[in-house]
C-alpha cells in the first residue's frame, strides 16, 4: 500500500502544478489583453497605425507579448535606458528628427556593443560593413566603429534622414533600414502599395515596427507592465573624459590604461571600436575615466618610454625551417602570446626575415639544423 502512494503521489502534485499554472497563464493573458485594450490609438514617429485593422493588431500584440515573455530582457532594456538614450535623444532633438527612433536601436541590439547578425550586421544599430562605411564609420581590421554608441549613432540618424527623404515616411524608412531601399522600392514598385502594413515584405521586416512599438510602449510605461525599478537600479551614465592621441608605433592598449590610471579592460570597454590589443599607427580619439586627462600626457610619455625599453634585445629574425610552434617553445612562451605580441593572423605563414617581439626573454643558444651551436638572432628594436 505505501509504494503505491509513493507513485501515485507525485503524479497528483505534478497534476495539481500543471492546473495551477494554466489558471496563472490565463490570468496573465487575461490581464495583458486588458492593457492592449486600453492602449487605444498607436502611432511611430507621429504616424498612426491601424490597429483597427485585425490583421495589424495580431501582428502588434504578438510581438508585444513576445517582448513582455522576456522579463529578463526588458529589465536590461530599462536598465541600459539611462546610460544610453540621453545622447541618442539629444542628437534627435539637435537634428530635428522624431524621438521614437531612439527605440531602433533597442530592437536592433538591445544596446549591446558586440551584437551581431548572421548577416554581417554589428553593433548597436546593426551596420552591414557596406552601409557604415558610406554613412562614415570606420570598418577595418583594426577598428570598427559599429560597435562605438556615439559614432553609429551618428552615421544611423543620417541613414535615417535620407531614407526619409527618399519615402516621405518614417514608417517606411524603418523598414528601408531593416531590409534596405533598393528592395523596399522594388517591392512598392510591384505590390502596388507604399503601405507598410500592407506590404508582403522578408517576414523580419514585417515584424520590424512592431517589435520597436512593443519596445517604446514598455519602456514608457514601465510600471504598466509590471516593471518596478527603483532608481538605484538603472545603470548610471556613462562618465569619461576624451583624449586624441597620435601613435607613432603600434602601441599595446595597456601602455594607455597604464596612462590612464586604470587596467586594460576600462579602456576596452570605454572604446569597443578598438579590435585587438594594439593601436594603429595615427590619430585615435580615446575614451579614458573621468579625471584621468590632465596627468595623462606625462603618464603616457613615461609608460611608453618604459614600454619601447623593455623592447631592446627582443627581436627575433625568422630563419629559415621556422614556424610559430618552434619558437615558441625555443623561448619558452604560450604561442598565442606570439600571436597577441606581434599582431599576427594565424592563418598566414611566418616567413625567413620576418621580425617577432618576444617580451621579457634573453638570448639564448640552440641548435642548427646542421647540428652547429650558433646564438638565436635577437635584435634591438627602436
Amino acid at each position: 500500500m505505501k509504494w503505491m502512494l509513493f507513485l501515485i503521489l507525485p503524479s497528483l502534485f505534478l497534476l495539481c502544478d500543471h492546473t495551477n499554472g494554466a489558471t496563472l497563464e490565463s490570468a496573465q493573458t487575461a490581464s495583458i489583453s486588458a492593457l492592449l485594450r486600453s492602449e487605444g490609438s498607436l502611432s511611430f514617429c507621429g504616424e498612426p497605425v491601424p490597429t483597427d485593422e485585425q490583421e495589424v493588431k495580431e501582428r502588434f500584440e504578438k510581438e508585444l507579448l513576445l517582448a513582455l515573455e522576456n522579463r529578463a530582457q526588458v529589465i536590461l532594456w530599462l536598465k541600459r535606458s539611462r546610460r544610453y538614450l540621453p545622447y541618442i535623444e539629444k542628437s534627435l532633438r539637435e537634428r530635428q528628427m522624431p524621438d521614437d527612433l531612439k527605440y531602433v536601436a533597442f530592437a536592433e541590439s538591445a544596446l549591446l556593443p558586440h551584437a551581431g547578425s548572421s548577416k554581417g550586421a554589428v553593433g548597436y544599430w546593426q551596420f552591414i560593413p557596406p552601409t557604415g562605411r558610406k554613412y562614415g564609420l570606420t570598418i577595418d581590421a583594426r577598428t570598427d566603429e559599429r560597435r562605438n554608441i556615439y559614432s553609429s549613432t551618428q552615421a544611423a540618424l543620417r541613414y535615417f534622414k535620407e531614407l526619409h527623404e527618399t519615402f516621405h515616411s518614417w514608417t517606411l524608412a524603418a523598414a528601408a533600414y531593416n531590409m534596405g531601399e533598393d528592395r523596399l522600392m522594388a517591392e512598392i514598385l510591384e505590390q502596388g502599395t507604399d503601405n507598410y502594413y500592407h506590404l508582403y515584405l522578408p517576414l523580419e521586416t514585417q515584424r520590424f515596427l512592431f517589435r520597436i512599438l512593443s519596445v517604446k510602449l514598455i519602456l514608457s510605461k514601465p510600471e504598466k507592465y509590471g516593471f518596478h525599478l527603483a532608481e538605484g537600479e538603472y545603470y548610471p551614465p556613462a562618465v569619461f573624459d576624451v583624449i586624441e592621441l597620435y601613435c607613432d608605433r603600434e602601441t599595446p592598449i595597456r601602455i594607455v590604461a597604464e596612462a590612464a590610471g586604470t587596467h586594460f579592460k576600462a579602456i576596452k570597454d570605454l572604446n569597443p571600436q578598438i579590435r585587438g590589443h594594439y593601436l594603429s599607427i595615427g590619430n585615435h580619439r580615446l575614451l579614458i575615466p573621468k579625471g584621468a586627462a590632465a596627468a595623462f600626457p606625462g603618464r603616457y610619455s613615461e609608460a611608453l618610454a618604459k614600454h619601447v625599453s623593455t623592447l631592446k634585445g627582443s627581436v627575433y629574425i625568422v630563419k629559415k625551417g621556422d614556424n610559430l610552434s618552434t619558437i615558441a617553445e625555443r623561448f619558452d612562451v604560450p604561442l598565442f602570446a606570439l600571436v597577441l605580441w606581434n599582431n599576427l593572423d594565424v592563418t598566414r605563414p611566418i616567413h625567413p626575415g620576418d621580425r617577432l617581439l618576444i617580451r621579457g626573454k634573453s638570448v639564448t643558444r640552440g641548435e642548427t639544423q646542421e647540428g652547429q651551436t650558433e646564438q638565436d638572432t635577437l635584435l634591438s628594436e627602436d
